[in-house]
């Protein structure tokens, strides 16, 4: 891929055809200032289109995944007025933390998340845009922006598609923290780790299936996975049929039978990327 975008409050190491992106504020828990959210963004728009990039992994520094907004920037944007014309600063805060979720949970990647410590807020919401999502033994969920006074208002969409509306209901109007068996039971995470050594393990895990599935293949899937529910259930049933008989006519879906008859690992899990 081409170089790595310089980041302050980013750690990135590429590792295979994984990307590994580390939140490194852990004097502040992790908490994602307008900064982050910025090169957040500019990360995910940079590896969308290289193809030796297939899976990003997030994770936070410092036993935290990340701890929701900074407060300092909340504290800025009470200290301006919106110019004529300009938008209210508190609500183009907040719509940036917005574009940028939907950025991830769009992204033809496979996202991975490792969750540790305080997964609130807006780390909550990034961790239910993840593809899969992991947590540690120490992780705390929780939507506590009611008993700060204000509304989980670009999380709250993401939420509900994870876990459902009866669910998000319950975790938003108590502002309530939950545990990692707790998030896991509910879906917001797939498996709870008894260790770091048992983290690790599923990543790799996870990583490996990760290699053995076509890049273009896993693309199209997640992102018809993300109509569901968006549109008239032929209409997308007709579309899919297209995406399927175009995939098994590509080179992805001519080396995989190939493969597959040959007994053998196809071209795109090779080790060399």
């Amino acid at each position: 891929m081409s170089q790595l975008p310089h980041c302050e409050t980013l750690l990135l190491e590429k590792q295979g055809p994984a990307l590994h992106v580390t939140i490194n504020r852990p004097d502040v828990r992790n908490a994602m200032s307008l900064q982050m959210v910025a090169e957040l963004s500019t990360v995910f728009a940079q590896v969308e289109n290289d193809m030796s990039i297939r899976a990003v992994v997030i994770r936070g520094a410092g036993g935290h995944f990340c701890a929701g907004g900074d407060i300092k920037d909340m504290a800025g944007a009470r200290g301006q007025s919106a110019a004529d014309g300009e938008a209210d600063p508190f609500y183009r805060l907040n719509r940036a933390f917005g574009q940028m979720i939907q950025q991830v949970n769009e992204s033809a990647k496979v996202v991975i998340a490792i969750t540790e410590g305080a997964v609130m807020g807006g780390g909550f919401g990034l961790a239910c845009v993840s593809d899969v999502a992991f947590a540690g033994p120490t992780s705390k969920f929780g939507m506590p922006e009611t008993s700060l006074g204000v509304i989980p208002a670009q999380i709250a969409p993401f939420v509900v598609e994870r876990i459902g509306l009866t669910q998000a209901r319950r975790l938003a109007l108590l502002g309530l923290r939950i545990s990692a068996e707790e998030a896991c039971a509910l879906g917001i995470v797939h498996q709870v780790a008894a260790s770091d050594e048992h983290i690790d393990k599923l990543l790799d895990q996870a990583l490996e299936r990760v290699r053995l599935c076509a890049p273009k293949a896993t693309a199209e899937t997640k992102a018809l996975l993300h109509r569901v529910g968006h549109e008239s259930m032929g209409g997308l049933l007709d579309s899919a049929a297209e995406k399927f008989a175009a995939a098994i006519r590509s080179d992805e879906g001519a080396e995989g039978t190939m493969a597959f008859m040959q007994k053998r690992e196809p071209k795109w899990a090779s080790h060399s990327e």
